[in-house]
């Protein structure tokens, strides 16, 4: 017989094999696709007598025991022949389902039919599978639990494979059910999915392999076909005529695939039960005697020689993918932590719900500090998101408060400082624009009660305020006698400042959306648990609500002083602001009648009777005059006032810096007053979340301990 010729093992390589089998056993290949070799095939395609010529142990075969589960089997070279035995669980199992599975192994110095059989129906007690004395209960026919066989001894070689239960497509009465199919070819598709596996497709070498269902999802699962390798079993059992169409698939005629295709002879039943009988010495009398698969190259045939085959693609696989393995595994254990990190401590009481409150309340607070002092190179937070930029925003939308106030906010256009010429369009806004919208930010739905409309304004009229002022004296004059009455100022100032109210509300709700925005935003930084972050804007929104009404009341109550029936203010810039207006008018009417000294030419020469004619005009004239100049420098100096007012009291006290203002309600002082009942409202965990830590905290264990197998010599 000739032997086979595998390369012997490079420098670590055992190393490396027994660390994957090792992580295989720490349950990490659920997480991470490991390397390994998977044995898969139909129920009836000999797929366990393939196993038990790579295992040398006899497999129990009166009732279906081993292909319930994926059986994990590792071979390793050790002085003593032992054989373990444990199971690993389910990465879905339950805490009670895994522990036990877990706490259950045998060890064993050898294996025989009998042994392995009564193990087997431990496992599946162990596992909760189906048997015979279930008495009418219901238990799941297969399991995603894999068994793990661990053969040591003198004679063995590095080896790992996993043998998953045959698909099937008929159902039997009382044992399996559609359902049962379906499980099991998921389960089979999951192993061949994992681009690190080598299939072992095992397929009869008495049927025609273009009807075979494995080789099509290996296909699936393969699709450069790299990574499968073809086992014809039951070679004996081919027809007379159609041997040639097998030997063209093992030579590679037929159906080529990258790793090639290997046969191996089944033992009969009267062979199995024949102890005499040694099944090497059978197949290598078969494969020399027999034609035609006595043509068939020998390294291509034989148990043995699979063994060796196996070796060697394992190997290879191996070699190629562990660094991949190791850099994926640190990968996924930081991002575990990453994410179970964001779920913040665990919540299970009063005591801890309240340090976690608190310490989100902290972080908060330093956010506002960093954000108002604009001192914004402090944290990174800054830059991932500019609606935290919250000071530079406001003062923004206060300038162009202020510049709006200037350029729309009276109802009529004052005229220039002569008095005499029409009044001239504001320079900032656009000539074919006859309005302009109060709002520039757009609405939140959480605020969308107390917000200003999104309004329109229309500029100020032009070419109209002597015509207006002169039917407001005329409407409100009494019995005065060459003046007027003062009422009739406050009367022309609430009409002049009627756009005060929709342009201050518009500003302060501009500004309170900014707010608002900040404060979800800075949540979202510093707490990535959405159920935390939705229940801390919940517990707040009603005090929230009031303090942004607060700011517009502000606003309101500043107006309504600026409107009051007495105009008043002791600014000196009113009365500078009153002469300069009248002496701008003595001063261009004189100009209209002024000519140069022409004897001297260095001077300016007024007539004198144009000098006494200069002011000649009506009385009622001469009151609109006045009355105009007064409104006009009165609303300069009160518009200003307001502005200011607005800006200061309503905008940053009440809305930024107060310690009544919106930013400074989540705070640790806010955290401490909350009820045992409030807490749990707000910082409880969740069925879900309490189930995502324990999943979370269960795979960085596994993928923790995988690390450690890693870095172990």
């Amino acid at each position: 017989m000739a032997t086979h010729s595998a390369e012997p093992y490079g420098l670590g390589e055992p190393l490396m094999l027994e660390k994957i089998d090792k992580l295989f056993a720490c349950g990490v290949g659920e997480l991470v696709d490991l390397p390994q070799i998977v044995v898969v095939g139909d129920q009836s395609s000999g797929k366990s007598s393939v196993l038990e010529g790579l295992i040398k142990k006899p497999l129990p075969r009166d009732s279906g025991l081993c292909t319930r589960f994926a059986t994990q089997i590792v071979f390793r070279r050790a002085n003593v022949e032992r054989i373990l035995v444990s199971i690993i669980p389910d990465r879905n199992a339950s805490s009670e389902h895994s522990n036990r599975l877990k706490a259950w192994g045998k060890a064993v110095p050898s294996l025989d039919s009998k042994a392995f059989t009564n193990i087997m129906k431990e496992v599946h007690h162990e596992m909760g599978l189906s048997g015979d004395n279930d008495q009418g209960e219901r238990k799941p026919t297969f399991s995603n639990d894999v068994l793990h066989l661990e053969i040591s001894g003198p004679d063995q070689e590095h080896l790992s494979v996993i043998n998953v239960p045959g698909i099937f497509k008929s159902t039997t009465a009382g044992v399996t059910t559609k359902a049962d199919i379906l499980l099991v070819r998921n389960m089979v598709k999951g192993y061949m999915d994992n681009p690190r596996s080598v299939m072992l497709a095992v397929i009869p070498s008495n049927v025609d392999v273009a009807t075979q269902e494995i080789l099509e999802l290996a296909a699936e699962a393969d699709v450069y076909g790299d990574r499968t390798l073809g086992v014809l079993t039951k070679p004996d059992l081919v027809d007379k005529g159609a041997e040639s169409r097998v030997v063209d698939l093992v030579e590679g005629r037929a159906r080529v695939m990258k790793l090639g295709w290997h046969m191996i002879r089944n033992p009969g039943q009267m062979e199995l039960s024949d102890k005499s009988l040694s099944r090497g010495l059978l197949e290598t009398e078969f494969f020399r005697s027999t034609a035609p698969w006595s043509s068939i190259d020998k390294e291509k045939v034989g148990v043995e020689c699979l063994r060796g085959r196996l070796k060697e693609v394992l190997s290879s696989l191996v070699k190629r993918e562990f660094p991949k393995v190791k850099a994926e595994i640190k990968s996924r254990l930081n991002s575990r932590r990453r994410r179970l990190s964001d779920l913040g401590p665990e919540r299970k009481g009063a005591a801890e719900q309240m340090a976690h409150l608190t310490k989100l309340a902290t972080r908060f607070q330093r956010i506002v500090s960093l954000a108002l002092g604009a001192n914004y190179g402090a944290d990174d937070v800054f830059i991932t998101d500019s609606a935290l930029r919250i000071a530079p925003a406001v003062m923004a939308r206060m300038k162009i408060f202020s510049d709006e106030m200037t350029t729309y906010g009276q109802a009529h256009s004052f005229l220039p400082q002569d008095g005499l010429s029409p009044p001239v369009k504001a320079t900032t806004s656009s000539p074919d624009k006859k309005s302009f919208d109060i709002r520039k930010e757009d609405d939140l739905e959480a605020l969308v009660d107390i917000l200003h409309p999104q309004d329109s304004l229309p500029q100020p009229k032009t070419g109209e305020i002597k015509t207006w002022l002169l039917e407001v004296f005329q409407g409100n004059r009494g019995f005065e006698l060459g003046t007027f009455n003062a009422s009739i100022l406050a009367t022309a100032m609430k009409v002049q400042s009627s756009k005060w109210m929709d342009i201050s509300l518009g500003h302060v709700s501009d500004v309170i959306v900014m707010v608002h925005r900040f404060i979800t935003t800075a949540l979202a930084s510093i707490c990535n648990d959405r159920d935390i972050r939705d229940a801390i804007i919940n517990s707040i929104y009603e005090d929230l609500i009031r303090r942004y009404q607060k700011a517009a009341n502000s606003t309101k109550f500043l107006l309504e002083v600026e409107n009051s029936d007495t105009p008043m203010t002791l600014n000196h810039y009113f009365n500078d602001n009153l002469q300069k207006s009248r002496q701008g008018k003595i001063v261009a009417n004189l100009k209209k009648h002024s000519f140069q000294d022409d004897y001297t030419g260095k001077g300016t020469l007024i007539p004198i009777d144009h000098a006494i004619q200069a002011h000649a005009m009506s009385n009622d004239e001469h009151i609109v005059h006045d009355i105009h100049d007064i409104l006009k420098s009165y609303y300069k100096v009160s518009r200003k006032r307001f502005v200011d007012n607005v800006c200061q009291q309503a905008t940053v006290h009440y809305l930024l810096t107060c310690d009544e203002s919106p930013l400074a309600l989540f705070s640790p002082i806010f955290v401490s007053q909350l009820s045992t009942a409030e807490l749990e409202e707000i910082a409880g965990e969740a069925p879900g979340v309490k189930r995502t830590r324990a999943q979370l905290a269960k795979e960085i264990a596994s993928l923790a301990e995988a690390m450690k197998i890693l870095a172990r010599a």
